[in-house]
């Protein structure tokens, strides 16, 4: 299925998304053509919209990833959206509501298909041993009290290939994760369904319950692994275990073990 017909047999729309959508309360807006729905949605956020918001896309001209990446956003083959919260928690929970996107991602995909995607280590989902989503969590705080005044969530998915494939430089690791399956409607109802999720999550999050699904999502435990820290050579590894804060224990070819914390590193799959 080319990008073009993919495109016009699934239109992604606020109707399409809102008769599939249990939390009636959220606000949708969809747009032909967005800089980066995260950017956006921080700047209304910053403005003053209030929380249950989400943007979604058809393309992305300036997506962006973890660490000031890029994230390619092509038209009619992807789903980009951002929803903004303005939770009641403190700001050290903030990072949970990645672990509640990336597991409300994995079961909305397993859901709609004859697919079992994982989530590589900390907020990248992988299929078949390609990426083929990321997710962004930004925050902002109030300054007059220090206390968080909203979370803004960014998922990117890669449900088919674009035509004439991905870009060289990301050829080697990027998927898709529908392929060419014909499922009706593909984007309004998974956009639809990680949007129930997240928020059944994020509202009143259960961080034992969210901790469990991401532990069994998880596909770096067990596995060799090469710790890309940045200034530094790749470092092999063999991941042992994700611990109850999401620090992963390594083990390192001297036989000492390590925790490696979101944020300080990233890894990649042997």
């Amino acid at each position: 299925m080319s990008p073009d017909s993919a495109h016009k047999d699934d239109p992604l729309s606020v109707e399409g998304i809102r008769k599939r959508l249990a939390h009636n309360e959220l606000e949708l807006r969809v747009f032909p053509t967005i800089s980066s729905t995260n950017t956006v949605l921080k700047q209304m956020a910053s403005d003053g919209a209030p929380g249950g918001l989400a943007l979604l896309a058809e393309t992305q001209t300036a997506g962006r990833g973890r660490q000031g990446r890029s994230f390619y956003s092509p038209s009619g083959t992807g789903l980009y959206m951002s929803l903004m919260l303005r939770p009641e928690m403190e700001l050290s929970q903030a990072p949970l509501l990645t672990s509640c996107a990336a597991v409300a991602v994995c079961e909305a995909l397993e859901s709609l298909g004859d697919v079992h995607p994982g989530i590589k280590w900390v907020n990248d989902i992988y299929l078949a041993g390609r990426k083929i989503c990321g997710i962004l969590t930004e925050s902002g705080i109030d300054t007059r009290t220090g206390h968080l005044s909203y979370v803004v969530v960014g998922i990117g998915i890669n449900l088919r290939s674009p035509e004439g494939d991905f870009p060289e430089e990301i050829r080697s690791v990027a998927g898709s994760a529908f392929g060419t399956k014909d499922i009706p409607e593909l984007r309004n109802r998974l956009a639809a369904l990680v949007l129930d999720r997240l928020v059944d999550s994020a509202v009143h999050p259960d961080a034992q319950e969210i901790f469990e699904k991401y532990r069994s999502w998880s596909l770096a435990p067990g596995k060799s692994i090469l710790i890309l820290a940045p200034g530094q050579d790749p470092t092999p590894a063999q991941a042992l275990s994700l611990e109850r804060d999401y620090a992963l224990r390594v083990r390192l070819p001297d036989g000492t073990e390590q925790l490696l914390r979101s944020g300080e590193i990233s890894i990649r799959l042997c």
